[in-house]
């Protein structure tokens, strides 16, 4: 090979040799653009979630909402706000004051043992009954269940004040009231279900839209807080005109407690 021609052949391979290197340093200046632009999407994307999330966090929950909504009271209540639900005889002269949270358990029990006979009593015209809702086992153990039992009752009350009192007795049942953990009150389908139990409410398209669309949400807050300035801090608790009576386990203790409170 002469040497002109062998000069020719390095040349060319040099030239080669920098066009690959030309083009390998094109695709690595592509490559890190394009790491760099995904990064920056990245972060774009992960600020965007926080951003949203932060945003989201900071929003009103539904029942604050339902705390400034429109209030609808329910039929057979009293007062501006309609949280004074007084059921019984207009000539009854005495008034028991009864305060319970849907979810508490000792609620249950003493509406398992004593409900029946506050029934029968009222019936007879013994007394009247009013009635405080509260919700403060939402706070303590977390959840909504306490809150719409009250508004769910609110449903019942604007059916009648039987309904009221049936639909009590039957989430307080021993088969129908959950653990104080399990928050099965939150969910509507749940409530309906129980309601199924109660002749009034059964079918009543009327109650169910009203659960449904939580139309006594924010009635039920109302209670809640009306509950909260009653000074009252535990529940069950029991007053006859204002004045603080013993909480019984057992129908007979009951009516024997009822009936020393009568004629204080």
């Amino acid at each position: 090979m002469s040497s002109r021609n062998s000069q020719a052949n390095k040349a060319a391979a040099r030239e080669r040799l920098r066009a690959e290197r030309e083009a390998q340093a094109k695709k690595d200046k592509v490559r890190r653009q394009v790491i760099v632009a995904g990064a920056v999407l990245a972060g774009l994307g992960l600020i965007g979630v926080v951003s949203y999330a932060v945003v989201q966090a900071n929003q009103p929950d539904h029942w604050e909402k339902a705390a400034k909504a429109e209030l609808v009271k329910p039929k057979n209540t009293e007062g501006e706000d309609g949280t004074t639900v007084v059921i019984g005889k207009p000539d009854a002269k005495k008034t028991l004051e009864l305060y319970e949270d849907s979810r508490c358990p000792a609620c249950a029990g003493f509406e398992q043992a004593a409900g029946e006979q506050i029934k029968k009593d009222v019936d007879a015209g013994k007394y009247k009954l009013q009635y405080f809702g509260a919700t403060f086992i939402d706070n303590a153990v977390k959840g909504e269940g306490s809150k719409n039992a009250l508004s769910a009752l609110g449903a019942a009350l604007n059916v009648s004040p039987q309904a009221f009192l049936d639909y009590k007795a039957a989430l307080y049942s021993k088969e129908q009231h959950p653990e104080e953990t399990v928050d099965s009150f939150a969910k509507d389908e749940y409530l309906l279900k129980v309601a199924d139990t109660v002749p009034a409410l059964k079918g009543n398209a009327e109650f169910k839209k009203a659960v449904e669309d939580g139309t006594y949400d924010r009635w039920a807050m109302d209670m809640s807080k009306a509950f909260n300035k009653s000074g009252v801090t535990g529940t069950p608790t029991l007053k006859m005109d204002g004045k603080k009576i013993d909480t019984p386990q057992t129908a007979e203790l009951f009516t024997a407690a009822i009936d020393k409170a009568l004629q204080g």
